[in-house]
Formats: C-alpha cells, sequence, structure tokens
C-alpha cells in the first residue's frame, strides 16, 4: 500500500514577495490617471502586448545644475509626430497636441528628478482580444519617465558593423513611424552587432544602400559637406536629426539629403548617429574601417558641442526646442 510521504516545510514555505525596484515609486500617467509606475498594469490579452500594435515617442529631458531646470527637448515635436503615427495604425479621436504636451510636462514634474531623463508616451491599442488586425480596437495611452544617462558611450566613438539584416522597407512595415512591433528588426540589428563585438550596426535597405543604425539617424561627412539619407531609404523621420540639420545650418556647415552606399561610408572623412537615445555619438569604424583615420572629426566635435549646449538651455538661439519643466 502506497502511503503520502509527508511534504518538505522548504517546499511548502511561500515563495518571498519579489523586492520592490527603485523605478516603482514613479508616477506614470496611465489610462488617465497619474499613478505608481508599480500599478499601471495591462491584461497579457492586450491587443498591443501580443501583436505590436502601438506607436511610441522616446523624449529627453536634460538637467541644467547651473540653472536648476529641467528642459524637455522638442516636446511637442515629438506629440506632433506620436498623433501622425498614431493614425497611421487607424487610431482616431486623439488628444490635441497641447493636452499631449501638458500631460508629457505633468508626468515629468511630478517625479521632481534633478538629472538627466527619458519619457516614453506610448499610444497602444487596449482591447482584449486575439486577432491581427489594426480597426475597430480601442486605444489608450500611457507616458513614463525615468533617469536615464547616455545610451552608449557618446565620448570614446562608436564601432559599427553592417549589419545581415535589412531595415524593413516602407511597403512592409513603415519605418517612418516609431512602431512597437517593428522595433523588433531592430533588436535583431542591435543584437547582431553586439554579440560580434561591435557598439551598433550600420542598416541597409533592400536595395544596399545605408539607411540608419539600429535605432539611430546617421550623418557622414565628406569634403565639409554633411550628408545624410532620405526618407525614402527607409529611415525614421527623426526630431533629433531635424534638430541637427537645423544646428548645421546655424553654424554654416551645408548639408545635403541623398542615398548614401555603403561603400562611401568606408571612405568618408566623418560620421555620427543622431537620435534621442544615442543623442549625438560618432562613429570611428566600420567593418572594422577606420572612418575619419579612427578619430572624431573636427566637424562632428564641433557640432557635438553646439548639441549639448543648446539641449541644456546653454544657447539662447536654441531655446525654442526646450520647454522648461516646473519643479514639483
Amino acid at each position: 500500500m502506497l502511503t503520502e510521504k509527508p511534504q518538505d516545510a522548504e517546499a511548502t514555505r511561500p515563495a518571498p514577495a519579489p523586492s520592490a525596484s527603485p523605478l516603482d515609486d514613479l508616477t506614470c500617467y496611465f489610462e488617465g490617471d497619474f499613478v505608481r509606475l508599480a500599478d499601471a498594469r495591462v491584461s497579457i490579452m492586450t491587443h498591443a502586448f501580443m501583436y505590436g500594435t502601438a506607436v511610441f515617442e522616446g523624449i529627453r529631458a536634460y538637467w541644467n545644475e547651473d540653472q536648476g531646470v529641467l528642459y524637455g527637448l522638442k516636446v511637442r515635436e515629438h506629440m506632433e509626430r506620436i498623433r501622425r503615427n498614431a493614425g497611421m495604425l487607424l487610431m482616431h479621436d486623439l488628444p490635441p497636441i497641447d493636452e499631449l504636451v501638458r500631460i508629457v510636462v505633468e508626468t515629468v514634474r511630478r517625479n521632481g528628478f534633478r538629472q538627466d531623463a527619458y519619457v516614453r508616451p506610448s499610444f497602444y491599442k487596449s482591447t482584449r482580444t486575439i486577432g491581427v488586425r489594426l480597426h475597430e480596437l480601442e486605444h489608450q495611452l500611457y507616458v513614463l519617465a525615468v533617469p536615464f544617462g547616455n545610451y552608449i558611450d557618446i565620448e570614446k566613438g562608436v564601432r559599427l558593423m553592417s549589419s545581415s539584416w535589412r531595415r524593413n522597407a516602407d511597403e512592409a512595415l513603415p519605418a517612418r513611424g516609431k512602431i512597437v512591433g517593428g522595433y523588433v528588426n531592430m533588436a535583431f540589428q542591435k543584437s547582431e552587432a553586439e554579440l560580434n563585438g561591435f557598439d551598433e550596426a550600420l542598416v541597409l535597405t533592400p536595395d544596399g544602400h545605408a539607411s540608419e543604425a539600429s535605432a539611430a539617424n546617421m550623418f557622414i561627412v565628406r569634403d565639409g559637406v554633411l550628408l545624410t539619407p532620405p526618407v525614402s531609404d527607409d529611415i525614421l523621420e527623426g526630431v533629433t536629426r531635424r534638430a541637427i540639420m537645423e544646428l548645421a545650418e546655424v553654424l554654416g556647415m551645408p548639408v545635403e539629403i541623398r542615398s548614401i552606399d555603403r561603400s562611401e561610408v568606408y571612405i568618408a572623412d566623418e560620421m555620427f548617429l543622431c537620435g534621442t537615445g544615442v543623442q549625438l555619438s560618432p562613429v570611428v569604424e566600420l567593418d572594422h574601417r577606420p572612418i575619419g583615420g579612427g578619430e572624431i572629426g573636427p566637424l562632428t566635435k564641433q557640432l557635438h558641442g553646439a548639441y549639448f549646449d543648446a539641449v541644456r538651455g546653454r544657447d539662447p538661439r536654441f531655446a525654442h526646442w526646450l520647454t522648461p519643466i516646473p519643479a514639483r
């Protein structure tokens, strides 16, 4: 006759509660209310969770210690873009731009950051259902903000490899929109580069033109001219990219928008990446080939210094880029 063995005391003891994350008590905006980040939860049946049907923005906020002010960078431009991109996913009846800006500023304000921060707003398909589609689904908005430093080392220069994974073509999945599901494409590229010992990936279009990095726009310099790929080469319509072009114009640097072959990057005088995450990051190598002798070039250095003066509120010529965020 079989008898049941007494259960081991360790096996029946309740599992310890997971330790709280230092981010848990931050305030976020979630489905119409300001709540603790730990309390912002969605069902695993949420359509965006299952199918990536969401759009998002990444916004930097820069702390100026001397002024005691936190500056949101290009907040309005990011809110304009997220509304346009949400429309591509058939999201309608969205809040007006001014209201979205207010929500972003208030989210950051409630956290009282005295350091650089990253802000991520997202419109996502919130209906709990199974089935791949975009129509007849509800949507919601969240905005979170967290302390955030450098995404990659922006001082020493970035080493790139040409990714074997191509950028998704516009007729397959619009790269110009920050569509959450599309970032799996970028994840393949970024991991391939890092697992092969590089910092980032250079991503090519299906016809072989240089498009951008895994999640950043690109510029090269040839004979004193800044070159950047056109939107038609499957790039994100970058807010930071536009800011760099405006900065270059003020500094008297000519800019040309045209397609760039990979071999032209090899022989470039200088190269840098730009975007919310990478900010302005010099590139010193592609596929083991040094760019401009493997040193950060003079135009890149000039732009780099001018950019960080602008985003931290040290250059009044670019005050229109910035939204001062009041203290809590």
